[in-house]
């Protein structure tokens, strides 16, 4: 035993040479013989040229060795276990393990302290069998035995390195200590049925308690659902049951929150729920979880209601311009499948039903075209904003507008026109040149959803024409402005006719210079000055001739530019049309000289006066040759408007038969020159039926013009193929009946024959 003392550190020496791995044969040998004595530690020096490998002497063999050394080591693992101090140098023990190794005791190594562990672990298990169930201090009771289990298998594996790299390493049917650790302590712990029953049921609990607003121990959680995923029973264990629970908790809550929150609440309280789930995962719940669990959540609070939440709450939100809570309901319908097709359908009812009441309504004409623009900025705003411009949205709207705008035919499109007339039309002190052409643009957006444009363009013509005619226009770059709007959108046949209007305008402008040239050369240009404006009878709206009674001098004038005009333009023809036109008037009252703007049919009924103060309303007809209906409006205009010119016996708004009409010569106004033709600008009941007229008699021709088109095409065609091509063609809206009248015409006029067989069938007859 003298020579123990030696030993060591020779073992130590020639150990200290190898990499904790592999260890060469011949150095494991020379470790061995060296065992002896110390005059054996020669044969290993760098300096000895052989190795001298002596007899063993008797004394502390490997036997006694690797129980000593085991002895040792179990002692170590005994206080890591037990949280008492070691012994021992770590470093010694590592040293220890690693010579144990050396004298190829690996298997027996691993299976000792795998029993070891195993007895330790099995010893755990029964203070959680005997401990009452109190939920948290039996989850912080498990949650200490785990972390200590942990503590104590980093410590064990740092002495035992060497043999976990090594032995372990190379065998790989074999679990490496940590796994090992993690393996002893779920079959001996977490697998049986009582604690992992009491572990789970107090997780859940927590988490139960958690939801219902309480503050819970989250480090705990989150310590003891990671135990549950390294020792690879989270998902069968405690997944399953949590997603359960979670589904019937969410579905009952789903339930009942329907019932008694309005929309915005609910969808606040479903989007707050997300948020806490969401958070839980990041928290302290595996990462797998989160899918499962956000879905469960989206399918009981959102996708169980989709048609609930929208049937209760949508029109509120639109109705009521709720821009948070809308975009609130596109993210979370956007979330689930189907969400936002059931939003789509939703949205496009609301936009017809909607835009049904505004255009569908004859009391709210007036406002109709307003309320429209108001309607479509307001849902393009929600689109932008909620609906993060998604083009299904739009495309949806545009189509929903289509249908609404169309299903009172005709009326949009005239209104559509007299709203763009109110806005060219000079006076209109509302808007900038910038705000009208940003006015110009959104009535194009609505006028591209109108089917029946030739109603809009037989409107737009008369009321453009007035405002030409008469002076009324605000401004002629606005008015070209429109025009190229409608040539883009229409192409240029539908605007030629109206850029005639303008041509004639401004031929009309060299026509009278040339005139007044004409004028001044003659031997009496008289007192009045004539400005003429020639028109092209196909480009302006047809106006009924009216002969009225002119005074000479007009007479005179009119003759004096006939014969100037054909003199330069032989083989035309001229027709006066006296509705359009208006005069500047000169009058003395007893405050002094006033001018008025006045319409022709004004100045005939004014011109009266100067040869007596006071006549009928038969007397002013008979001289004036003005039609009944339009006498009446032009005497109303001069004697109940706010410029009472001549007065009205008896009082009264309305023009009767029999009422006397006597000059005002005390007649009073702060202008100089007073417009009264305001008038001509107003549109008859008469105009308005006979421009609709007009239009459905262009719209039979059309109907005609293709049917005897695609006939001379096609010489034979079916019925239902006729019907279908002349819908292609056409650009208004027509029904079936109205096409089978035309085709029956056509047939009466010989244009085409049916089959004799087959009355379905038509040829065309050349």
């Amino acid at each position: 035993m003298a020579d123990e003392p030696q030993k060591k550190p020779h073992l130590s020496a020639l150990v200290g040479h190898t990499n904790g791995l592999t260890k060469p044969a011949s150095l494991a040998a020379a470790t061995r013989a060296g065992g002896g004595g110390g005059g054996g530690g020669g044969g290993a020096t760098a300096s000895s040229k052989k190795l001298v490998i002596k007899n063993f002497r008797g004394g502390c063999g490997p036997d006694n060795y690797t129980q000593d050394t085991w002895q040792k080591l179990h002692e170590a693992v005994g206080a890591i276990q037990s949280s008492i101090s070691i012994k021992y140098n770590l470093e010694e023990l590592y040293q220890a393990v690693e010579n144990l190794c050396s004298y190829k005791v690996s298997a027996t190594l691993y299976k000792q302290l795998r029993q070891v562990c195993e007895d330790h672990v099995k010893a755990q298990i029964l203070q959680f069998r005997e401990y009452p169930f109190l939920v948290l201090l039996f989850l912080k009771k498990i949650n200490k035995c785990w972390q200590d289990h942990c503590r104590q298998m980093i410590m064990i594996r740092s002495i035992f390195l060497f043999l976990d790299r090594t032995y372990v390493l190379q065998n790989s049917m074999l679990p490496s200590i940590w796994d090992m650790g993690l393996e002893l302590f779920r079959n001996h712990i977490i697998s049986d049925k009582q604690v992992q029953s009491k572990t789970i049921d107090g997780i859940l609990l927590l988490i139960e308690r958690e939801r219902n607003g309480e503050a819970v121990d989250r480090s705990l959680l989150r310590s003891l659902l990671s135990m549950l995923s390294d020792l690879q029973v989270y998902k069968e264990s405690f997944e399953q049951r949590f997603l359960e629970e979670t589904n019937c908790l969410y579905a009952a809550e789903g339930q009942r929150l329907m019932q008694e929150r309005e929309v915005p609440e609910y969808l606040h309280h479903v989007n707050k729920r997300l948020e806490e789930e969401g958070d839980r995962v990041i928290t302290y719940l595996d990462h797998s979880t989160q899918k499962p669990l956000i879905a469960c959540v989206e399918k009981q609070l959102l996708g169980e209601h989709l048609s609930a939440i929208l049937q209760k709450g949508l029109d509120n939100l639109l109705d009521e311009n709720r821009i948070s809570d809308l975009t609130q309901t596109y993210q979370l319908f956007s979330r689930v499948k189907g969400g936002q097709q059931i939003l789509l359908q939703h949205w496009s009812e609301y936009i017809k039903n909607f835009g049904t009441t505004i255009v569908v309504n004859p009391e709210k004409d007036k406002d109709m075209v307003q309320e429209l623009l108001d309607f479509k900025d307001k849902v393009d705003h929600i689109i932008e904003v909620c609906f993060q411009k998604n083009e299904k949205f739009i495309n949806l709207m545009k189509e929903s507008f289509e249908t609404f705008i169309n299903k009172r035919p005709n009326k949009p499109a005239e209104l559509i026109a007299k709203y763009v007339d109110s806005k060219l039309r000079a006076g209109n002190k509302e808007a900038t040149d910038e705000e009208l052409e940003r006015i110009l643009d959104k009535i194009m957006i609505i006028f591209r959803f109108i089917h029946g444009k030739d109603v809009f363009e037989a409107f737009y013509k008369k009321d453009l024409a007035k405002r030409l005619l008469v002076g009324k226009s605000a401004s002629v770059d606005a008015e070209k402005s429109m025009l190229s709007k409608l040539k883009h959108e229409c192409g240029a046949a539908f605007t030629s006719k109206l850029e005639g209007m303008f041509k004639d305008m401004e031929l009309s402008k060299d026509v009278m210079v040339q005139f007044k040239q004409y004028m001044q050369n003659q031997s009496d240009p008289g007192n009045i000055d004539l400005t003429v404006n020639i028109l092209t009878m196909g480009y302006w709206p047809t106006y009924t001739p009216m002969d009225v009674h002119l005074n000479s001098e007009m007479i005179k004038l009119q003759e004096v530019f006939k014969t100037f005009y054909l003199g330069k333009h032989s083989g035309r023809k001229l027709q006066w049309q006296t509705t359009l036109g208006h005069a500047v008037l000169k009058a003395e009252f007893k405050e002094g000289k006033k001018e008025f703007q006045v319409s022709l049919f004004q100045t005939l009924v004014l011109l009266m006066f100067n040869e007596g103060d006071e006549f009928s309303f038969e007397e002013i007809k008979m001289a004036t040759g003005v039609e009944d209906s339009e006498l009446r409006r032009t005497l109303q205009s001069l004697a109940c408007g706010k410029a009472r010119v001549l007065i009205k016996n008896p009082k009264g708004k309305d023009v009767e038969d029999g009422d006397k009409f006597i000059f005002n010569g005390d007649f009073k106004h702060k202008l100089f020159r007073i417009k009264i033709n305001q008038i001509q600008m107003k549109e008859t009941v008469e105009e308005q039926v006979s421009t609709t007229e007009r239009v459905f008699q262009d719209r039979q021709y059309q109907i005609d013009a293709a049917i005897v088109r695609i006939m001379k095409m096609r010489k034979t065609l079916g019925h239902n193929l006729l019907v279908s091509e002349l819908y292609n063609q056409l650009k208004f809206p027509v029904k079936p009946g109205d096409l089978k009248k035309r085709i029956e015409s056509l047939i009466d006029r010989d244009y085409m024959e049916r089959d004799k067989d087959n009355p379905n069938q038509y040829h065309y007859v050349a």
